[in-house]
């Protein structure tokens, strides 16, 4: 039994469909910093994650790198009826990905309109995120960005547990805090001075090098800036 197939695209699948086109997909373990997808080749695949955290990211012309999103188990990545990849899809962490032939994944649109459906829910859940990033992004100062990436990572982490929850209160971060200043379009120190402070100011535990607790929810959801509905 897939673990996330209950909240993945593929709960549309009607069972026999699954049966079919299960033959042709297959389960690829990656290691942390193993790309699945490049930015720019031709998209011969589209993937859902089993497991495990990656990171979207695209190259600059100077050889930087922009992380533009991050997808956890249940998200979809890949493009139907696309023709090179926008970005490239690397492990954060070690993964699973349930992979599909390019080919099958756009035939089974076709043929099973409640996929397609899905699909699209998914996609418009993912421009919701992505309007929350451009606002997070053009809006928001560094303590609102790092407090509301916190929330949202906890979050996203909660909903891929095998029991999922609302949020965890104690998790890993998958980004490094360079990967993190990146994402946040702020510098290394700025995230590092930033997490210290609510640290001090007993909103959050750093217990490892990775591993972060949410001490007081209310008060760091307060100085995201974000709807207290979110909390």
């Amino acid at each position: 039994m897939c673990a996330v197939r209950a909240r993945a695209i593929c709960t549309a699948i009607s069972p026999t469909m699954r049966d079919q086109y299960g033959q042709e997909g297959r389960t690829d373990t990656l290691r942390k910093g193993q790309t699945l997808v490049w930015e720019g080749e031709y998209l011969h695949l589209a993937a859902i994650v089993v497991a495990g955290v990656l990171k979207l990211s695209i190259s600059l012309s100077d050889g930087r790198e922009q992380i533009v999103g991050v997808v956890y188990p249940a998200d979809f990545i890949g493009r139907p009826f696309g023709d090179r990849s926008q970005v490239s899809a690397t492990a954060l962490t070690d993964a699973q990905v349930c992979i599909f032939p390019q080919t099958a994944f756009d035939r089974l649109l076709f043929e099973q309109p409640d996929f397609g459906r899905r699909l699209l829910e998914h996609t418009l859940e993912e421009l919701n995120r992505t309007r929350r990033g451009m606002l997070l992004l053009g809006r928001k100062s560094a303590p609102e960005r790092i407090a509301s990436f916190l929330l949202e990572i906890s979050r996203r982490l909660g909903e891929s547990q095998p029991q999922p929850q609302a949020a965890l209160d104690s998790f890993e971060l998958p980004l490094d805090r360079q990967q993190i200043a990146d994402l946040l379009g702020l510098t290394i120190e700025t995230v590092s001075r930033q997490l210290s402070a609510m640290r001090a100011a007993g909103l959050i535990r750093l217990p490892g090098r990775r591993t972060l607790e949410i001490l007081d929810r209310r008060q760091l959801l307060e100085l995201s800036g974000d709807h207290l509905e979110n909390l």
